[in-house]
C-alpha cells in the first residue's frame, strides 16, 4: 500500500452497493511486514481516482477534497481493524474486471416484450443469474427458477444470459439484478422502465350547431398514460393552440389522466370542419391515437343572382335564378324590382324569376332576398334587354376567328396558283426553243424542216420519194 491508493471500505451497517471509497493519505510499516494507513473520511470527502497497489490495515480521518472515481472491483481481501477504526478494506480498484457482469437499462410499453441481457468478458465456468425487483431468481443459467409463463429463456452461454418478459405490466417496472457466483459474487443492475400506453382520446363539449361568431369549447381527455401524455389540437392539417394540459393522477395507479381544452370563435368556413385531438406519447407513433369532431356552424345565406345567359334579347323567354348558400338552406325567396313593380309578364317561382317575353321596359335592377331562419341576405342583378338581332360577344369573336381563317386559306391558294402559272409558262418556252433548234443553219427550206423535226441524225429517216 502507498499514499494515493483508492480502497473500498465495508460498512457493516450498510448495503454492499452503498459501501464508500477511501483515499490512502499516509502509510506506516509494521514489524510483521504489513502496513497501517490513514484514509480520509469517505462520508465527508470525495475520493481521487488513483489505482490501488496494495492493501492493509487502515485508520480513518477527513482531509483532502477531490473528485470521486468510477471503478470496478478486481480482488477482495478483508482484515480486522484495531483501535478506533470503523471500516475494513475489501477490494482494490484500477482496471476492468473480465468477470464483472454488464447489463443495460431497458424501456418497454405496457403489453410489449422486453429482453434483459447480461454478459461477462471472460468465463470461469461460474453461472449467471437474473433476479427480479423482489430479488426472486428468474433464471439460474438455463434453468427456470420462477413459474411465470411470461418469462422465457432467450440465450444462455457461459458468458451470456438473456431472458425475455412478454406482456409487460406496470408492476414489472424496477431494478433487475444479474449476478455471477464467483468469489466474491459480482452483480450488475438493469432498470426496466414501463410506459403506460394512453387510451384513445375522447372529445366532449360539443352537442349542437353553433351560430357564426359564437365561441365553442371542446374538451379532450386521455387516460392511462405514463409518463403523462401531451395533447395536440388540429383543424384539418393546421395545428391549433389549446389551453395547457391538466394532469390528474389515477387512483392506485402510477398513470395519469390528461385533460386539454380548446376554445374557438367559429365562422362559416368552420362549417363541416374536422377538429382533431391527437395524443403524443413515447409509446405511440405519430397519429396512432386521435379523435375527430366535425363542427356544424349556422350562418345567414350568401346570395348571388345567376342569369339564364349573357344576352337577354327582346321577345325571348328569359329567367333569373337566385343562388343562396347558407346553413340551413334558405326556406323562402322574395323577388322585387328596384324603384318599381315587377313586370306583368314576370312570374316568381321560388328561387326563379321567369320572363315569358322580354321587353325593353323590363330593363332595371332586380333584387332577391333569401331567408333561412337564421338571417336574411340580398343579391341584385342589372337587366339590360338587347335588340332581337344582337349577337353575343362570344359569337362575334367566333365569327371573326372563322373569317380570319378563311382569308388566310384564300391567300395561300392564290399564291399557289401564281407560282404554278409562272412555272408552266417557263416550261412551254423551253419546249418551243428546242423544237426550232437546227433550222437556223439550213441551206434551204426542206433541210430546215427536216432539221427542226429531228436534226441531221434523223434526216435519212424523214426522206420522201415521189414517182
Amino acid at each position: 500500500m502507498q499514499e494515493g491508493d483508492i480502497v473500498l471500505l465495508r460498512d457493516n451497517q450498510g448495503k454492499r452497493n452503498d459501501w464508500p471509497l477511501g483515499l490512502v493519505t499516509r502509510v506506516f510499516p509494521r514489524d510483521n511486514g504489513k502496513s497501517a494507513a490513514v484514509v480520509i473520511n469517505p462520508k465527508k470527502c470525495h475520493i481521487a481516482n488513483t489505482e490501488v497497489q496494495y492493501f492493509g490495515y487502515v485508520e480513518v480521518e477527513c482531509g483532502l477534497e477531490v473528485e470521486a472515481p468510477v471503478l470496478r472491483p478486481v480482488t477482495q481481501r478483508s482484515n480486522s481493524l484495531g483501535g478506533g477504526a470503523k471500516f475494513n478494506i475489501i477490494a482494490k480498484y484500477g482496471y476492468d474486471d473480465p468477470l464483472q457482469p454488464v447489463t443495460s437499462d431497458e424501456t418497454v410499453a405496457v403489453g410489449g416484450t422486453v429482453t434483459l441481457t447480461c454478459h461477462v468478458a471472460a468465463s470461469d465456468e461460474s453461472s449467471l443469474q437474473w433476479s427480479n425487483t423482489a430479488q426472486q431468481t428468474l433464471y439460474f443459467g438455463d434453468k427456470r427458477a420462477l413459474r411465470d409463463n411470461r418469462i422465457k429463456l432467450h440465450h444462455s452461454t457461459s458468458t451470456e444470459l438473456s431472458i425475455t418478459i412478454s406482456d409487460v405490466q406496470l408492476s414489472d417496472e424496477g431494478e433487475y439484478t444479474c449476478s455471477i457466483f464467483t468469489m466474491p459474487v459480482r452483480t450488475a443492475h438493469a432498470t426496466v422502465t414501463v410506459l403506460g400506453v394512453p387510451d384513445k382520446p375522447q372529445i366532449t363539449g360539443y352537442e349542437e350547431a353553433v351560430l357564426e361568431g359564437k365561441e365553442v369549447t371542446l374538451t379532450c381527455s386521455s387516460t392511462s398514460s405514463k409518463p403523462p401524455a401531451k395533447l395536440h389540437w388540429y383543424r384539418g392539417d393546421q395545428e391549433l393552440q389549446g389551453h395547457p394540459d391538466v394532469l390528474v393522477s389515477e387512483p392506485d395507479k402510477p398513470t395519469y389522466k390528461v385533460i386539454g381544452e380548446l376554445t374557438l370563435e367559429v365562422s362559416r368556413s368552420d362549417d363541416n370542419a374536422l377538429i382533431t385531438c391527437a395524443v403524443d406519447h413515447p409509446s405511440l407513433a405519430p397519429g396512432d391515437k386521435r379523435s375527430e369532431q366535425p363542427l356544424r356552424v349556422l350562418f345567414t345565406p350568401e346570395v348571388n343572382i345567376q342569369p339564364e345567359n349573357d344576352l337577354p334579347r327582346e321577345g325571348e323567354k328569359f329567367y333569373l335564378q337566385c343562388l343562396a348558400k347558407g346553413n340551413p338552406n334558405p326556406l323562402s325567396y322574395t323577388w322585387e324590382k328596384k324603384e318599381g313593380e315587377l313586370p306583368p309578364l314576370a312570374k316568381v317561382d321560388g328561387a326563379f324569376l321567369v320572363f315569358e317575353m322580354l321587353n325593353k321596359s323590363d330593363n332595371g335592377v332586380y333584387l332577391c332576398e333569401a331567408n333561412n331562419g337564421i338571417g336574411k341576405s340580398q343579391g341584385e342583378y342589372a337587366l339590360l334587354v338587347q335588340d332581337p338581332t344582337a349577337m353575343s360577344t362570344s359569337s362575334g369573336v367566333d365569327h371573326a376567328v372563322i373569317g380570319g381563317v378563311v382569308a388566310v386559306i384564300v391567300f395561300i391558294l392564290l399564291c399557289l396558283l401564281i407560282v404554278l402559272g409562272r412555272y408552266l409558262i417557263r416550261h412551254k418556252g423551253t419546249y418551243l426553243t428546242h423544237e426550232a433548234k437546227g433550222s437556223d443553219d439550213a441551206p434551204d427550206a426542206d433541210t430546215a424542216i427536216i432539221n427542226a423535226e429531228g436534226g441531221h441524225s434523223g434526216g435519212e429517216d424523214k426522206k420522201e420519194y415521189f414517182i
